[in-house]
């Protein structure tokens, strides 16, 4: 893959999609009202939230597919129409059917942020081949900042008509934004005389799943969720349990997203600097310490260790898609990520269990565990080896 200049349109255009797919990390401010006005149960809301970022996963990987195989535009306005009218059809949806809102909302949001996220990373690596981790890091900074945009959005709609109206409007604001963002996405031109030009490390997904590396990584990608999603529907509850002033309290989704959008520019940036497994042991070295800090936390420190884990957790998910290009090319890197996202389908059903069958401290526990587990999966990962290409083709 040649070097590109780069192209700043490719990336505001990402940025201003990612700014709209940030929904499970706001989805604090999401839990309650869905609640109240669908009447879910606990265990009912915490699913369409774990269903929502299983389908993202998934997602992920056939959207992935369709960008390698159609281009970033195709694949971006298919994401558009799934998550736009994913929101559109919640406003729809009866009262106390959770089932039907799995349908209707959870898989089809989960899987339009997923065709939407590969196309646009994707993308915009393809034109900063040489400076991927600015590349995700731009856009990835606007998906952190995703959360602070929705709590004042669903704060505002849900106040004052509900969280129907605030579904559909907010459908309307992704078919709108998205799809024009969409329209602007296209693949850099390939030099005259090198239409098929790849480097060297260039691995076709099957290849790369036969790997001991994708292993690794789909492991790591998975034991990062726990540290952020065993609490985050649930940390306005925490953090007014803990102390925190209650009318504060959404102040940890809002600050917490900025914290993601700082982790999602500053540790890709960094990893162009100091390396890509440097940074994410750091990350995982932080998602730990951080998770003991949280399990301690009163008052306003739990926003302090809340942000540390928002930081890093988003930092790590976005260092990922340029390791994963390091590893194994540019040329399949939609569908490669999509695969290794899988992790993310993985570590939110063993989220939503640990939610479901522990208490605060077991959490806890899980959480500090995962992390120090994760980061060793990424101490095990190496350059993919001649020997194992030539495997592969075999």
């Amino acid at each position: 893959m040649p070097k590109q200049n780069g192209n700043p349109k490719i990336l505001a255009a990402g940025a201003a999609v990612q700014l709209l797919t940030g929904i499970p990390a706001a989805w604090g401010v999401f839990q309650k009202p869905v609640m109240a006005q669908y009447g879910f149960s606990r265990g009912q809301a915490m699913l369409s939230f774990a269903i929502l970022v299983a389908g993202y996963g998934i997602g992920c990987a056939i959207g992935g597919f369709v960008q390698d195989q159609h281009g970033p535009r195709y694949a971006a306005l298919w994401g558009t129409a799934l998550l736009g009218g994913g929101s559109m059809g919640a406003a729809l949806v009866p009262q106390g059917n959770a089932a039907l809102f799995f349908l209707v909302y959870s898989i089809p949001a989960g899987v339009g942020s997923a065709f939407l996220a590969p196309a646009v990373l994707a993308c915009a690596q393809k034109w900063y081949a040489s400076r991927k981790g600015l590349a995700t890091g731009v856009s990835g900074a606007a998906m952190g900042l995703s959360g602070a945009f929705l709590t004042v959005f669903v704060g505002f709609m849900e106040n004052r008509w509900g969280m129907r109206v605030c579904f559909a409007a907010l459908g309307v604001v992704v078919l709108a934004v998205c799809g024009a963002s969409a329209a602007v996405l296209q693949n850099p031109p390939q030099p005259a005389g090198q239409p098929n030009a790849k480097a060297a490390n260039d691995l076709p997904p099957h290849q790369m799943v036969r790997t001991t590396q994708y292993r690794l990584c789909v492991a790591g990608v998975a034991l990062a969720a726990p540290p952020m999603l065993l609490f985050s529907p649930e940390i306005l509850t925490i953090a007014a349990d803990r102390g925190l002033p209650e009318q504060w309290a959404p102040l940890c989704v809002a600050v917490g997203s900025a914290a993601s959008a700082a982790g999602r520019l500053l540790c890709p940036a960094a990893s162009d600097h100091w390396g890509r497994k440097p940074v994410l042991y750091g990350v995982y070295a932080a998602l730990a310490a951080g998770s003991i800090g949280f399990a301690f936390a009163q008052g306003w420190w739990v926003l302090a260790a809340y942000c540390v884990l928002t930081c890093f957790y988003s930092g790590g998910a976005a260092v990922q898609p340029a390791l994963n290009t390091d590893l194994f090319g540019l040329a399949h890197a939609g569908v490669n990520y999509g695969l290794i996202a899988l992790g993310m389908s993985a570590g939110s059903l063993l989220s939503y269990a640990g939610s479901q069958l522990l208490d605060l401290p077991a959490r806890h526990m899980l959480a500090v565990a995962s992390a120090v587990a994760g980061g060793i999966c990424f101490l095990f990962v190496k350059p993919v080896a001649t020997v194992e290409k030539q495997q592969g083709n075999g």
